[in-house]
């Protein structure tokens, strides 16, 4: 609403300086003074829509434009300067020289604005064009990085698709930027798009938790649309992942074994939503006692396996003719695999079934 009334507002004022503008003449022929005004509030009609309309809006883009105007200003008035001390050698010594300058002078004007035009055209080409390869902390100068704050996390397709980021920004505890590239985003919608009914199903699932994380006033996220030569470069997706939270100093979020060691060594922190679940996972120590539904038979003889609630996977011995029940199991050891966490225990009072010898080669 702040937004609308500021709009109307530059209109209004806009037809109100040229209506003051014209009327400040009275000699001004009424048609020409109609025009001036009409001509003023279409011009800001048109900003006005160009604005609405315009809805990709950079604040690096604007810096970088503002700051080759005033660099082309700068450059335009020593040039006009330059143009002046030139005049004034050739068209400056005698009253017949002088009377000469007079009929050049609006050439010698027209001269300096078109320079200034080319000057403000350059410079804002130049700067808009290596915007992203500069900071803005002050103009044009590039610092080396004073990490203040947390770093940005870009997620990848992966975990995205996962969907349990979408959880883990509801507990609050992720409290930096979370950049979605628009690489990442246009992998999605192509999978989304895909003639393969499975992948077309990933593909949806991960822009309905796109959409999700969109809409939640928990954390900051936005699309990256940084397009660098050396990300543009990069070839797959994952190569330009990794280029880009090299050049953003950032975090890689993935569930991705390959893109995580291709992270790695180009040494870029990665957080792997799968190692932060078996982190997150309850531990229990020899001794302790833990109930499970015993669901089908082990591979050793007498074995039943279950499940917790996390998925970890809990092997009870002389349990095979107990599935489908709860048992009460007291833990005799606890297996970390790279597929998670196993736990092994035997119902209180069980005798202990020996294992089978492994065959040796």
């Amino acid at each position: 609403m702040v937004l609308w009334f500021l709009r109307g507002l530059f209109v209004l004022l806009m037809a109100g300086v040229s209506l003051l503008a014209v009327t400040s003449d009275p000699t001004t022929p009424v048609r020409y003074s109609f025009m001036l005004v009409a001509a003023a509030t279409l011009f800001a009609l048109v900003l006005v829509t160009v604005d609405v309309f315009l809805t990709r809006k950079s604040l690096a883009a604007f810096s970088g434009a503002l700051l080759g105007l005033v660099a082309g200003l700068v450059f335009a008035y020593g040039l006009g300067l330059l143009v002046d001390m030139m005049v004034q050698l050739f068209w400056g010594v005698s009253k017949e020289e002088k009377e000469a300058y007079r009929a050049i002078a609006p050439a010698v004007g027209a001269v300096k604005l078109m320079l200034g035009i080319v000057c403000c055209y350059l410079t804002m080409s130049f700067i808009l064009q290596t915007k992203d390869d500069i900071r803005f902390v002050i103009p044009y100068v590039e610092f080396s990085r004073q990490t203040r704050g947390s770093r940005p996390l870009l997620l990848d397709t992966s975990v995205i698709v996962d969907g349990r980021i979408a959880d883990i920004c509801e507990t609050r505890i992720i409290d930096s930027p979370i950049l979605i590239p628009r690489f990442v985003l246009q992998e999605l919608q192509t999978i989304a798009d895909s003639a393969d009914k499975l992948k077309r199903n990933r593909g949806r699932r991960g822009l309905d938790m796109l959409n999700k994380l969109q809409t939640n006033d928990k954390v900051d996220i936005r699309i990256a649309d940084a397009r660098l030569p050396s990300i543009e470069e990069a070839g797959d997706v994952d190569q330009k992942l990794v280029a880009l939270a090299k050049k953003l100093d950032g975090r890689i979020v993935t569930n991705d074994y390959n893109l995580n060691k291709i992270a790695q060594l180009r040494g870029v922190d990665v957080i792997n939503i799968n190692d932060l679940a078996n982190a997150l996972k309850p531990v229990v120590m020899p001794g302790e006692t833990l109930t499970v539904r015993i669901i089908k038979p082990g591979e050793e003889v007498g074995q039943g396996v279950g499940y917790l609630e996390d998925g970890t996977m809990v092997v009870g011995e002389a349990c095979r003719d107990k599935i489908n029940e709860e048992v009460t199991l007291t833990v005799t050891s606890v297996l970390q695999t790279s597929a998670g966490r196993m736990i092994f225990g035997r119902p209180e009072g069980a005798p202990v079934i020996p294992r089978r010898p492994r065959a040796r080669a």
